[in-house]
Order: C-alpha cells, then structure tokens, then sequence
C-alpha cells in the first residue's frame, strides 16, 4: 500500500523538517511516487528547524508507509483544515 492514494477528495498536508536535506529526500520520494509537491518557507504558526516545508494533497496520509531514513528527518506533519492545522505526525 502506497502511503498516498490520490482521488477527487485530496487534503491538503503540510510537513515540516529538521533539515532542508530532509526536505528534499520527502521531495523526491513524492516525486518517485507521482505526488505533486513543493517546498516553501514554513508557515509562521508552525514551527521547524529547517524554515523550509513540504505540501502536498493526498486524499490520506499514512505516515508509517514513509521509509525509516526519509521520517526521521520528519519534524511534523499536519493537514491543513478551514480553521488552522490538524497534527497527524510528530516526531519524539
């Protein structure tokens, strides 16, 4: 199972890194797996290490089908709602 699954009813998530090495391993996994995505400057309500992450629109995000290498880079990942972010993800 793919950790993305694209359909009409996408989502909107934000991830965000402890590295920008980290974010460009997410980039490209997203890529590999026909994800569209782009980095940017992270938002301001959100914190990250690096200043730079990732979104994307999945309709699902099953953060336990990224490989081991790629997440432990991860900071956080939140989908974006009408009134502000939902955590999905937080590292230790």
């Amino acid at each position: 199972m793919s950790i993305f699954s694209l359909s009409q009813n996408n989502m909107e998530y934000v991830a965000t890194f402890y590295s920008h090495f980290g974010a460009i391993q997410f980039e490209q996994f997203c890529k590999q797996a026909h994800i569209t995505v782009r980095l940017q400057p992270v938002p301001r309500w959100l914190s990250s290490s690096c200043g730079t992450c990732a979104i994307f629109q999945v309709d699902r995000c099953i953060v336990e089908d990224i490989p081991e290498d790629i997440l432990e880079d991860i900071e956080q990942v939140v989908e974006k709602q009408k009134e502000g972010y939902r955590e999905i993800y937080k590292s230790n």
